[in-house]
């Protein structure tokens, strides 16, 4: 008889952007929106985009949302601008977070630029 070893099962796409919302929004993180982009591009499934106040907490929520997802056993693929810290960008392949600073937010509206995605409820009751 041989003995079969478990590995953990990756949460799915839907898991982990519900976890990295939850994350951001315990780092005060606001405008905390999932899109859908299934349907639309094969670039991933979901978009998370919040925002931040200042720099130091866009540092935060990023480092909130990976540290979070990390005791998930997730690990993102790539990870952009945080030495920049005005736009950070996880990248979990399936699942893709943007931390913005709110200027940074507004100049690049990347919410409208994806405006023909579905919006996912994350069940985060006050998000902002």
């Amino acid at each position: 008889m041989t003995a079969r070893l478990r590995t953990p099962a990756r949460p799915t796409a839907v898991q982990v952007l519900k976890a990295a919302a939850a994350a951001a929004q315990s780092k005060k993180a606001r405008q905390i929106l999932a899109l859908d982009l299934r349907d639309l591009a094969g670039v991933c499934d979901y978009f998370l985009i919040c925002s931040a106040s200042s720099e130091v907490q866009v540092k935060a929520v990023a480092e909130g949302v990976e540290e979070k997802l990390r005791g998930a056993g997730v690990r993102p693929w790539h990870v952009e601008g945080l030495g920049g810290r005005r736009w950070v960008l996880l990248d979990y392949v399936e699942v893709v977070v943007h931390v913005f600073h709110e200027k940074t937010r507004e100049y690049y509206m990347l919410d409208r630029l994806w405006g023909d995605a579905r919006s996912v409820d994350l069940g985060l009751g006050e998000a902002d």
